[in-house]
């Protein structure tokens, strides 16, 4: 009586179960068939589209791989032991107090394990960190918060910043939908642009706190530091867009930093380089926010009228002093001041060109003389001094500039 009183719960108990896995089972398969389902469920990492990032994913496999055949054998051997040995089955406890075998096997076999993964890891470091006979060099330097770019063996030189329609989109009581702005907080206005099949080797460093330069695609990611240069290498396989973003909070606007690599066929790359470095007489123009060369070597004696200065001035404004004075001129005070009716937009104009040119010492207001050319500093400073109700009516010329640097 006893024991049919015992034994029928267990039963009960384990067709319940099998029952469970069951269900389970036909639930997982109509899951897999789902393409929409499977879409979602990209949980691994990808190949991306270089050397160095095919040889971190086959080493991120291997690795995986090894832990899963781990993960089998000794999950495998417990639970076969512990329904195999359990106590309603009537096993009674082993009574011996060790074996030097089974100490020496289990100490052998995690050793030889570990040496055969740190042979590949250590081929695959050694080839990341491998940046001798570079096809071509470009020094990355990572500002609050932008990029800047420069092809040492081209003399080109640039500032990438992040796209004016996310800008402008992410504001706050901005009317832009930001899920209506392509590639939201992912574009820039100025991509780093490379030859496809050519080893690029990166000199990184900062120019005011740490940030990071990551590109997923790339395979690659290294801190810039103030005062210390770093070096990382690539070499795209396919021609595309790849995009990242700065991997270490650098303050305020961490997430609004990008990074855009463009892989161009080495003739379309060639091109691009030929505009880039040919166009001097039009970097003064006002649709050029971000001049390719040098900026303070461009000398532009043209009077512009009011309307080509504001217009040339609002663009960049928006994509270098918004982010912190906000696009509207209202700040974010007490760190970000207002400019909107402001002492320095409404006072003296030398003064005002001079906090733009060589920045505030003190505050987080940076200096804008190596990154903006005469006459950008003169349209932007003519915006902010009639733009938001401060009506001055001045005019700042690039030859007003351009005297007091």
């Amino acid at each position: 009586m006893t024991t049919g009183l015992t034994s029928a719960p267990k039963r009960t108990f384990v067709a319940r179960l099998a029952d469970w896995f069951r269900r389970s089972a036909g639930a997982l398969a109509l899951l897999c068939l789902s393409s929409v389902a499977a879409a979602e469920w990209g949980l691994n990492m990808t190949p991306g589209v270089t050397d160095v990032s095919v040889e971190v994913y086959k080493l991120h496999m291997l690795i995986f791989y090894i832990c899963v055949a781990i993960a089998v054998v000794v999950f495998g051997a417990m639970i076969y032991s512990i329904f195999q040995h359990r106590k309603s089955k009537g096993v009674t406890p082993a009574t011996f107090e060790g074996s030097t075998k089974v100490e020496i096997v289990w100490t052998s076999i995690p050793f030889i394990i570990l040496i055969a993964m740190a042979i590949p890891s250590a081929r695959a470091l050694i080839q990341i960190e491998d940046t001798r006979a570079p096809d071509m060099t470009v020094k990355v330097t990572g500002y609050q918060w932008m990029w800047q770019y420069e092809y040492l063996d081209e003399g080109l030189n640039f500032y990438s910043n992040l796209a004016i329609d996310s800008n402008l989109a992410r504001q706050l009581g901005s009317e832009i939908d930001p899920e209506s702005v392509e590639n939201y907080l992912l574009e820039v206005d100025k991509p780093l642009v490379v030859p496809v099949g050519k080893k690029v080797r990166i000199l990184l460093t900062s120019n005011d706190v740490i940030h990071a330069w990551w590109v997923p695609a790339l395979g690659g990611k290294k801190d810039a530091i103030p005062g210390f240069i770093n070096e990382m290498w690539f070499k795209v396989n396919t021609p595309g867009i790849y995009r990242g973003q700065c991997a270490e909070l650098c303050g305020k606007d961490h997430g609004f930093m990008p990074i855009v690599v463009t892989a161009m066929a080495d003739a379309d790359y060639q091109q691009w380089l030929d505009e880039q470095t040919g166009r001097t007489a039009d970097l003064a123009e006002p649709a050029d926010t971000g001049s390719a060369v040098t900026q303070t070597a461009v000398v532009d004696d043209r009077e512009r009228s009011m309307d080509e200065l504001m217009a040339a001035g609002e663009k960049s404004y928006i994509t270098h002093c918004s982010a912190c004075h906000m696009v509207n001129g209202a700040g974010m005070p007490p760190t970000f001041p207002a400019l909107a009716g402001s002492a320095v937009a409404t006072g003296d104009i030398a003064a005002h060109i001079d906090i733009i040119l060589n920045g505030k010492a003190g505050t987080t207001m940076m200096a804008f003389g190596a990154q903006l050319s005469d006459f950008e500093i003169a349209a932007v400073t003519t915006y902010e001094r009639n733009a938001w109700g401060n009506a001055t009516g001045d005019v700042v010329q690039a030859s007003d500039v351009r005297a007091q640097r």
